[in-house]
């Protein structure tokens, strides 16, 4: 059964035969309708900046987790994860992150971008975990890098090649690069279709003309979606198609999905089949990965956050960044001048 006595005076684990599931349960409902009750006390009163924070954070964190069984029912924690969940209460703006879907982190991500050529970091931003890395691309790519190269950089036309793995290969950045002029080294990952059957590159996509051709020259319409590409129903022609045991196992024919960037990813692994952007690519990128390293090791402390809140992590990660450069400008000889510039030494 459900013991409790709690006036939130204290910071510790509230009191309940936690090998007790009513107990839980009783436990759980109870803490929710008080931070309701809470929250219906303080609807329509004038409270300050500092209690309006923290009465929208516990309304965040009793809406995300927990499920209530009709209005006047028992709330109980939900069997689902919320988008853009917040994680912690003493870091709001923290999230979980997944590197992969096997190995995942709490907090932030930090984004470089460097010159290839120096090795210096010429621009660093945090976002939290759950933020894509071509998301964070923006913010690098708003801080003047004149001939920069790296995980992003401005893009000008006449200045700048932009270099970045996978993560970078998104539409919309390529789509920004492109309207900029860039030299763009961004790899983007081919498509794939399950059972090794024909993905989607195998197809001819007019997107001027409106049309997608199959392996098996069968030209069909594409119905144009409304935030932009559309779909193309092959349908009833795949039927008798003797290409069709390599191209789909679903009765209603194949369906390709046009992307609203699909024009500029289809340039992209168009450009990343050169062998002259290839031998760039992998001549250039492992710098980057060097960076992070030197980022990363212990003596720096990078991979931990030694504050809270973005703005703060943000600040932090830059901060290390600069220690890091002043050891990267120490091994190319360039130190402070007495007109206070920089050059290389001298003896």
């Amino acid at each position: 059964m459900l013991v409790r006595d709690d006036d939130y005076a204290s910071a510790g684990k509230p009191a309940c035969d936690y090998e007790d599931r009513a107990a839980r349960e009783g436990l759980v409902d109870a803490l929710a309708k008080d931070a309701m009750a809470l929250l219906g006390v303080l609807d329509g009163l004038e409270v300050t900046a500092a209690v309006g924070q923290a009465a929208q954070l516990v309304a965040t964190v009793v809406g995300q987790d927990l499920d209530q069984d009709g209005p006047d029912g028992v709330f109980g924690i939900a069997r689902r994860v919320a988008p853009d969940r917040v994680i912690s209460t003493v870091d709001p703006q923290a999230r979980h992150g997944h590197k992969t879907s096997a190995r995942g982190f709490d907090g932030y991500q930090g984004h470089l971008a460097i010159d290839p050529d120096s090795e210096i970091i010429t621009a660093t931003t945090a976002t939290p975990g759950n933020t894509g890395d071509a998301e964070a691309a923006a913010d690098l790519l708003a801080q003047d890098l004149p001939a920069a190269d790296g995980e992003a950089g401005e893009a000008d036309a006449d200045a700048v090649d932009v270099y970045g793995d996978a993560a970078y290969g998104a539409g919309e950045l390529l789509e920004e690069l492109e309207r900029a002029g860039a030299d763009i080294h961004t790899k983007v990952q081919p498509p794939s279709a399950p059972g090794g059957r024909f993905p989607k590159d195998r197809f001819d996509i007019d997107q001027d003309a409106g049309t997608v051709t199959c392996p098996g020259e069968v030209r069909v319409p594409i119905r144009p979606a409304n935030a932009g590409g559309g779909t193309a129903v092959f349908g009833a022609a795949c039927a008798g198609c003797p290409l069709v045991a390599q191209c789909t196992s679903s009765p209603a024919g194949r369906t390709i999905r046009i992307g609203r960037h699909e024009a500029q990813l289809t340039r992209a692994r168009g450009r990343q089949k050169d062998p002259a952007w290839q031998g760039e690519y992998r001549a250039t990128r492992p710098k980057v990965e060097r960076k992070i390293g030197h980022l990363m090791h212990r003596g720096h402390g990078g991979r931990r956050a030694r504050v809270r809140g973005r703005p703060k992590v943000a600040a932090d990660f830059a901060l290390l960044a600069a220690a890091v450069n002043l050891a990267r400008l120490g091994v190319l000889g360039i130190t402070g001048t007495p007109n206070g510039n920089w050059g290389l030494a001298t003896s």
